[in-house]
Order: C-alpha cells, then structure tokens, then sequence
C-alpha cells in the first residue's frame, strides 16, 4: 500500500513553508519574507497517529502573467494539486481573503479533492473573527493556526490524517520481487514494461505524460514471480514543457515506497541531467535497492571505449549511487532486457543479505586494526562491537564509547570495507552508532 500524498497549496507569502517544516518536524524549506521563494516542490515523510504519508511543499500560486517563474510555479503547484490525495489550503488571517485566495479556492473546488483550509497567522483562538470569514471561500471550516509558533498544527493534522482512505493492505505474494520502473518522462518506462511482458499491456507514446496511473502486473521468469510498477511523468501532455519536466516525480514517489528493486531509467541519448538525479536521489534516500538501466543504447554510435566512457560519466554525475549496477539496454530492441532481471535477483538477494555477526566483527576489527579510528579532544575512540540488525536495507549498527566522535568519513570507511568482503551490490547500506560503555 503506498502512502497517502498532502499537497500544501496557497498563494504567495501565507506560510505554507513554515508550515510544512512544522508538519515534518525539521526546518527543511527555506522559509524568507519574500513572494516566490519556494520555487521547486518540496518532498518529505511524515506521519500522525500512525499513518504515514508524503507532505509537498508548494511554491506560492498567482494567477497574473508574470515572470516565466510565475508561470512555473503555478503550473507544480496545480501539478501537485492533480497528484494529491488530500489538499492543505494555507491562508493569511491577517490580510483576510484576498483575490487570489478565491481563485487558488475555485482552483481546489474543481480539483474535487478533499480539502483541509488552515487559517494561519492566529494570534487569538478564542477570537473567531480573525478566521470566520474564511467560510466564504466554501472549503469547509477553518482551522485557526499559527505555523510560526507551533499552535493548533494538531488539529490540522488530525484534520488531514481523517481524509485519507482507509489503510488496506492488498495481499501480496511475499515471495514476488516488485520492481520499481522510475525516471522522467519519455525515457522508456512503458516500453521497458512491454518489452518484459512480450504484449502490449501499457500504453507507449512519444509524447510524454501517455501513463497516467501507476501499473502493477505480476509476471514470471525463469521461475521467479516478480511485480512490476509502471510509473507516470507529467500526466496532462497539453502541459509538457521542457520547464515543467523537472517538476515530475510525485508519482515516482509512491512506487519506490512500495518497491523492493527500483530500476532507474535514463536516457542514453540524452546523458543524466538535473531531474534524472532528483529521482535517483530519493531512491537513494529511501534506501530501496536499485539498478541504473541506461535505455535507448541502440541509438547509441560506438566504438571500443563507448561504454566505458558512459561508465566514467554516470559514475560521476551519480557518485551517490557507487555502490549500483549499471545495465545498458534497449526496451524497443529487447536488447538486455532480460539480464536485467537477472541482474534484479542478485541486487534482491545482496538488499536482504545478512552477515553473522562473528564474520561482521572479525572483518570489523581487522579493517580498525588497518586504519585506526582517529581520536577526539584527547579521548580515545574505540568500537568494541557491531551487529546486523536488519536486511532490507543491511542495516549495521556499531557500538562505540564516544559515538559523537565517530565520523562520517570513519563511517564510509567501513561501509567500503563492508562491500567489499560481502557484497551488497545495488544494496544501500544504512550505518548506526550507539553508545557503549568501554570496559577499560
């Protein structure tokens, strides 16, 4: 079951940036008195009485011409409002309604989404005056709140976790390998699908935005059951713009939560640009195993250095991703379509590999004895035990007597020396340090 989706929409300067940080728990938008400043969505996990769900950042929405920014925002914004599940409405109680706020509210009433207004900027909760006259706007109560401070952000949620369709697991064959097929539009995900099913069962289409819901079809191979996940770009293909292009990943989003291997698809012809690297990175942040599939290699001229020379060059433009196979295919020619999926059961099986934790401390040690952990402030640094505490992604959690002074490059260090003496290929590999008390 994927995540429930929040959209947080309203026009410029009502607080939808300190809002969201309120929600997410961290100052992650960059929040300034200044109209326009949120220009890219803005995504991150969050949870209350124990649903999760993505919340969105929106950049200010108005309805003049303006500037190409302007029109860019408008356009994530109302691309944001369309992949939504529920819609977070901010509004300023201290201008009161305003023009635009009738025009984002008439934009929510056709979206036909559920819709929860916060009158932000409350300075008085026993004063209803300050947030009545929002009922005008015909989205329902308002809920008075101030993101500044920190009050009411309760109810909002509350009010927000009370729209989402109730929680259903579909049941799923556990023993089936879900594959994730994410990247930006037109880089061949409908045609990988196809190539793999060997019928035509998604519709492909030059022209960006063709797949407008997420594909789940079981398949079998070489006796093994895998599900893939077809995933949508830009749905509306009156709307595509090499502007709007980078603003394509929500729908990538809810199917790399659910997904056990993500192919992440680039475009040979094209080289990785700036969107490619934001759909990687939250692959990577998610910590989903995944395998670079480079398409359209049959459009490719070659010569004896040309797939090394595509190696160095994604290896650099993806170093996040070191630790990720890359394959080179074709889904129109079915050129290494299906050493893909084999390439799918390795990665899997490397993403819930688990090490005894005899073998992890005895390569643990050696690699310390190799490279000594530096000290801090005068105290000694030591790691006196490590374990494995789960697989899905290897998670390693290593106990230290100062684990403040163990640094993120000692950590990389080790995550190396983890590789290389057990694999974990196409596996991102999670590294925890907890506190223990030294003996001496």
């Amino acid at each position: 079951m994927s995540k429930p989706v929040v959209a947080i929409v309203g026009r410029p300067k009502v607080g939808k940036s300190t809002l969201f940080n309120r929600l997410v728990g961290a100052r992650k938008a960059i929040v300034e008195d200044i109209p326009g400043v949120t220009r890219d969505r803005l995504y991150d996990n969050s949870d209350w009485n124990g649903r999760e769900f993505i919340i969105i950042d929106t950049g200010g929405i108005r309805f003049d011409d303006g500037d190409i920014f302007t029109r860019e925002i408008k356009m994530q914004a109302e691309l944001a409002i369309e992949e939504a599940d529920v819609i977070l409405f901010v509004a300023d109680t201290r201008e009161g309604i305003t023009f635009e706020d009738q025009l984002v509210a008439k934009l929510l009433r056709k979206s036909k989404k559920p819709v929860v207004l916060a009158a932000n900027k409350v300075e008085n909760f026993d004063r209803q005056l300050e947030y009545y006259e929002f009922y005008k706007l015909g989205l329902g109560d308002p809920i008075p709140v101030s993101a500044m401070h920190g009050l009411n952000t309760n109810e909002i949620l509350d009010a927000v976790v009370a729209q989402f369709e109730p929680g259903i697991d579909l049941e799923e064959n556990s023993d089936a390998i879900k594959i994730a097929i994410v990247g930006r539009p037109n880089v061949g995900k409908s045609s990988l699908v196809n190539a793999f099913l060997g019928e035509v069962r998604v519709i492909v289409s030059d022209v960006p935005g063709t797949t407008r819901d997420a594909v789940d079809t079981p398949f079998e191979y070489n006796g093994q059951e895998y599900i893939l996940i077809d995933t949508a770009g830009i749905r509306k293909k009156s709307r595509i713009t090499e502007a709007t292009e980078k603003y394509s990943v929500i729908r990538a989003l809810k199917a790399i939560e659910r997904c056990d291997v993500a192919l992440i698809m680039l475009d040979a012809t094209e080289g990785v640009i700036e969107q490619d690297k934001r759909i990687a990175g939250y692959v990577h942040e998610q910590a989903k195993a995944n395998i670079i599939v480079v398409n359209k290699w049959d459009l490719i001229e070659k010569d004896g250095q040309t797939m090394k020379k595509f190696d160095e060059d994604m290896r650099r433009d993806l170093k996040f991703l070191a630790y990720s196979p890359i394959m080179y295919i074709s889904a129109l020619t079915k050129q290494r379509i299906f050493k893909t999926l084999e390439l799918v059961d390795f990665v899997a099986d490397q993403y819930n590999h688990r090490v005894t934790t005899s073998q992890l401390n005895e390569v643990v040690n050696d690699a310390i004895m190799i490279n000594p952990l530096p000290g801090g402030g005068g105290k000694r640094v030591k790691i006196m035990y490590s374990t494995q505490v789960r697989t899905a992604p290897p998670t390693f959690v290593f106990f230290a007597n100062h684990p403040d002074l163990v640094h993120f490059s000692y950590l990389r260090y080790l995550e190396n020396v983890l590789r290389k003496n057990f694999g974990f290929e196409g596996a991102p590999i999670k590294m925890i340090v907890r506190e223990k008390k030294s003996e001496d």
